[in-house]
């Protein structure tokens, strides 16, 4: 399958499932959940036969499975229990209030848990079905953080596969054990889908898996009864405040991530946002063995880490950043043996640098010292070439040249910032003096805060800026796009003052202004479409439209070639 196939969630679920799993029996089960150190208390009749499979989905039920009813938005999921038995659930897993809605239901002889965490139980129950122990395998390396996890896993496995390691990735664009790939719904699947993943790629032999932790993962607990050789992290700056409500709660859920329990070693990049009290603090709190990374003047805040936190010595420093064609050639110097690895990236950005580092540091304290030289073999060539050289699907990927097309996920002001500046700092290198035009909008019935800061920063950093859809969801997408417009004609108002001109559209659908922007630009001007990255659906009020932004920058890039782009000032406001 390829990565904008759309599978249903008994589908996905299935894709995600061993080719055979044996199981435990209900008594074994109850074992290990009380082993765990998680009261549970039994009713009904057990199950004769074992317990070959778990899932948090009635839909998706499967025989033999364990019916996981957690309480949701709107429903309890023990509403569902007799459509989950008559699928073939021979146990549930629930809270007190689910255990009352399945007596509600006539089914007091079915087999059932009661417990106070059942999000945690779920996680050691899915690994008793599943798994064969915490250090069964694969080697798991976590990555978290607002952004970057993508790239940075994306970039570790490559790195893994160049020297001969068989990998398994789980994240936002897709998930695969070797060979075997599905698209993914979320960044990270709910617990009972990654244990089975995780028998998934025993199956496959798959010898180290790098996976994706968003905060909603480590809130709700889906990462639960996972155990990390390493998890990395890369920066923290303002993002699902909506789930969250402050910066402090959305540490806080990172941070779990790094407890000693579930996490064996961490590499913290110190200064990767927007200044570096995030990732000091991370590393200060963190529970595992912590190694840490600072990027430095060249690729962060300049002075910002040194300046603001002059005790600080970072274990490794990202130093000798230097631009070579869209990439960089960096050094990573550590600090106690003055020793140094080279490397490169081919993407633009100096972010990616920094992305790669974190990556280059993992793999490191995944595997142990005995491979450092033989990642210094594989990194050290030109940014064209190498594990790091790979493109990640719609992360600052090139679409054309003359004008330069660029779609990457960028979605929140930091990244927005890292992605503008990427383009600049790219057309500098090669002596090009073009102008940045930007297409963008904001995700409906998400933190709204950010719209208008987003708009601030696409005039701050953009010469022509299109103001357009993301994913409105239920929201009217007009008043998505007034609220970015203020920011933006604020902002633009204000560089006019300082002598510079902001050029400033509203164009929708997204498909024409996209073809909007591509009409207005000159082969020395960079297109940066920000937001949706690798997606290929937009959400316009519950209604899913086919709509990949690669796609359609790719076809409009080609009629500007054919002179085939018509008079587009009717789509722009």
């Amino acid at each position: 399958m390829t990565e904008s196939s759309t599978l249903t969630p008994a589908e996905q679920d299935r894709a995600f499932r061993p080719d055979r799993v044996d199981g435990v029996a209900w008594s074994t089960l109850v074992e290990v959940l009380h082993g765990a150190g998680i009261e549970a208390v039994e009713s009904g009749t057990a199950p004769r036969g074992r317990v070959t499979g778990a899932c948090l989905n009635s839909r998706v039920v499967q025989p033999g499975d364990l019916y996981v009813a957690l309480p949701g938005a709107r429903v309890h999921g023990a509403s569902f229990a007799t459509e989950a038995v008559a699928a073939g659930a021979v146990g549930v897993l629930t809270d007190a209030e689910g255990a009352a809605l399945v007596a509600e239901q006539g089914l007091a002889d079915l087999a059932v848990l009661k417990t106070g965490t059942p999000r945690t139980a779920a996680g050691a129950a899915a690994a008793a079905v599943y798994g064969e122990g915490l250090d069964a395998g694969p080697r798991l390396i976590g990555v978290t953080g607002t952004n970057g996890k993508t790239t940075t896993s994306f970039l570790a496995c490559s790195l893994l596969e160049a020297i001969g390691r068989r990998t398994g990735v789980i994240g936002t664009i897709l998930t695969r054990a070797a060979e075997r790939t599905v698209p993914s719904s979320l960044t990270t699947p709910e617990s009972t889908q990654l244990h089975a993943l995780m028998a998934l790629m025993r199956q496959e032999d798959v010898d180290t898996a790098v996976m994706e932790v968003s905060s909603h993962a480590v809130s709700f607990e889906r990462i639960a009864g996972l155990r990390y050789a390493v998890a990395g992290f890369t920066n923290l700056t303002q993002d699902h405040l909506d789930l969250h409500g402050s910066m402090e709660e959305y540490f806080e859920a990172k941070l779990g991530l790094f407890d000693a329990a579930r996490t064996g070693r961490a590499v913290i990049v110190l200064d990767g946002g927007e200044g570096p009290e995030w990732g000091v603090a991370m590393a200060e709190r963190s529970g595992a063995p912590t190694t840490t990374l600072a990027l430095g003047p060249a690729a962060s805040v300049p002075g910002a880490l040194a300046e603001r936190h002059p005790d600080v010595v970072p274990d490794w420093e990202l130093t000798a950043l230097t631009p070579d064609g869209l990439g960089h050639r960096f050094e990573l110097t550590e600090a106690a043996t003055g020793r140094v690895l080279k490397a490169s990236v081919g993407l633009p950005g100096r972010f990616n640098a920094a992305n790669a580092a974190l990556a280059a540091l993992m793999v490191l304290e995944a595997l142990g010292e005995e491979t450092f030289e033989l990642l210094q073999d594989v990194l050290d060539v030109p940014a064209g070439a190498g594990p790091f050289a790979a493109a990640v699907p719609g992360r600052m990927e090139v679409v054309g040249r003359e004008p330069d097309g660029v779609v990457d996920f960028a979605h929140n002001p930091d990244g927005m910032v890292q992605a503008l500046e990427s383009l600049t700092q790219a057309r500098a290198a090669t002596g090009r003096d073009g102008r940045t035009i930007l297409v963008f909008g904001a995700t409906g019935e998400r933190d709204t805060t950010k719209r208008p800061l987003m708009g601030r920063i696409a005039a701050r950093y953009a010469d022509v800026v299109i103001v357009s859809d993301d994913d409105p969801h239920g929201e009217d997408p007009a008043g998505i796009r007034a609220q970015v417009l203020e920011g933006v004609r604020a902002e633009a108002a204000e560089q006019a003052e300082q002598g510079r001109t902001v050029e400033v559209h509203e164009s929708a659908p997204r498909a024409e202004a996209i073809r909007l922007a591509v009409a207005l630009a000159a082969d020395e001007d960079s297109i940066l479409l920000a937001g949706r990255g690798h997606e290929t659906v937009q959400d316009v009020a519950g209604v899913d439209v086919e709509l990949d932004d690669r796609v359609e920058l790719r076809a409009a890039l080609v009629d500007r070639r054919e002179g085939r782009l018509t008079d587009l000032s009717s789509t722009a406001r």
